[in-house]
């Protein structure tokens, strides 16, 4: 929605927080999350099978395929399943995320730097908030403070599963927002896993994955296509990232980077949006459920559960997610609002921004990940970690499922309303508002069913008077 004039001075401009987006953008926007719904949606299956796996006399079975390796020792690949989920596998969904950062910073939601603001300060707080609740958990009781980034990522794929479990549908705007979010919470992650859980540099292999990317850039931008060139060139880059100590996940997130999202002339489709409508089914349907089926399966136990909310490590991730992110979302809008030329959307509330808010205390995939990175020699405190995830990601889901339930009537009417196309030309028709044209096709579809109900009277009228005759 483009900026509109303050009602009380109407000399200056305010920006509206959660208005309507453009039909372009929301389509996009309903094509993407209904691939993320679909993923989330075997992401939570892949979780409870992994915890059933964990949990029952299968666990021996399960450890063993987690812990089978595979792969070329003499480059360094000789891994195991689950290392080849969280290093190989995760490349794609950071791939797209990626992908998703620069369509957001060239045509979405973050090309207008004033528009981008408050979701932009939205996401940071809320990944402060919840570092800052870690830290204050951990260093009181005497922790590990290493894993202070575990619960800043929001995980959009299990955010969105949850909400097909509720049935709850969410306007456009609040969807867009989630979105934003996440896809900042995912830069942020990138940039934490690639700055402080990197050890042991080769700089060697660095510069070979940098000008391996630096080749995958110029074949990009000069029009060469097949994925005979990219795959393999991928694949390279991936082992060197790999090899040189850097996360692996870190040369997904550059590739998705470097694609070209704006059209040339012929072209129908960029690139970038091309090769994210492919690559987006495999990592929300394939990469992301099998990295949670070997990443989510720890004991659960009553010891276990016990150990999650009495060790500080723990603690702090549970109150990360649940409290940290609630109050670092929520607050960061409200301060953005109160102190920039802002209004929040008419038809929506603050309790819309909680419910988001909330949401977004969802930390599945990244939490898990980090979790794995900031413990890596504390076998059992990773494995506490994830319990954590999973359990502050759950309560989460419940106080965020109770708001959205509260608020489902009111979402309902919005959908509809957004979706409602009466002159069935394809546009919704909150789109054609300022539009001449709609308001005559309106008035003609309206004077044609007066017609058929005058018909319709003026028979029902003649068939009554010939009912009253005499028998």
């Amino acid at each position: 929605m483009p900026p509109q004039h303050d009602r009380d001075s109407g000399q200056s401009r305010r920006s509206v927080f959660l208005g309507r987006l453009p039909l372009g953008e929301r389509k996009f926007l309903a094509d993407a999350l209904r691939t993320e719904t679909v993923g989330g949606t075997l992401l939570l299956a892949a979780a409870i099978v992994a915890l059933l796996l964990a949990n029952t006399g299968a666990s021996g079975f399960y450890e063993d395929i987690k812990g089978f390796h595979f792969g070329p020792e003499a480059l360094h690949l000789h891994l195991s399943v689950a290392d080849w989920a969280k290093d190989g596998l995760l490349t794609l969904f950071f791939f797209v995320a990626g992908t998703e950062l620069k369509r957001e910073l060239v045509a979405g939601e973050l090309r207008d730097p004033r528009a981008a603001a408050l979701p932009i300060v939205s996401a940071v707080c809320g990944m402060v908030v919840p570092a800052l609740v870690y830290v204050a958990f951990a260093a009181g009781g005497g922790g590990d403070v290493g894993g202070w980034a575990i619960p800043m990522a929001t995980d959009i794929a299990f955010a969105l599963g949850v909400l097909a479990v509720l049935g709850t549908g969410l306007p456009s705007a609040l969807r867009a927002f989630l979105l934003t979010l996440a896809v900042v919470d995912d830069l942020g992650a990138i940039v934490i896993i690639a700055v402080f859980y990197s050890a042991g540099i080769s700089f060697g292999a660095l510069a070979g994955a940098v000008a391996g990317l630096a080749v995958f850039w110029f074949l990009h931008h000069r029009g060469v296509r097949g994925w005979y060139v990219y795959v393999p060139l991928a694949l390279v880059i991936w082992g060197l990232m790999h090899a040189s100590g850097v996360h692996a996940t870190v040369a997904g997130v550059a590739m998705g980077l470097m694609l070209r999202c704006s059209l040339r002339p012929g072209e129908e489709t960029s690139p970038a949006a091309h090769i994210e409508h492919l690559v987006r089914p495999l990592s929300a349907g394939l990469a992301v459920p099998l990295f949670a089926l070997f990443a989510a399966g720890v004991t659960v136990s009553g010891g276990a559960l016990t150990d999650v909310f009495t060790q500080p490590e723990t603690l702090g991730v549970v109150f990360g997610l649940l409290a940290g992110k609630t109050l670092g979302v929520f607050g960061g809008a409200w301060a953005a609002v109160r102190f920039t030329k802002a209004e929040l959307n008419r038809e929506l509330g603050w309790a819309d921004v909680l419910a988001i808010a909330a949401l977004s205390g969802i930390g599945f995939t990244v939490s898990l990940l980090i979790s794995e990175l900031a413990f890596t020699d504390d076998a059992v405190l990773a494995d506490e970690a994830k319990a954590a995830v999973l359990v502050g990601s759950l309560l989460a889901a419940v106080f965020a499922g109770i708001v959205l339930k509260v608020r489902a009537r009111k979402y309902r009417s919005l959908v509809e309303a957004e979706n409602r196309d009466e002159d069935g030309d394809g546009v919704p028709d909150v789109y054609e508002e300022g539009n001449p044209e709609f308001h005559l096709r309106m008035a003609a579809l309206y004077e044609a069913k007066a017609a058929e109900h005058r018909r319709l009277a003026e028979v029902t009228t003649r068939h009554d008077v010939a009912d009253d005759g005499p028998a």
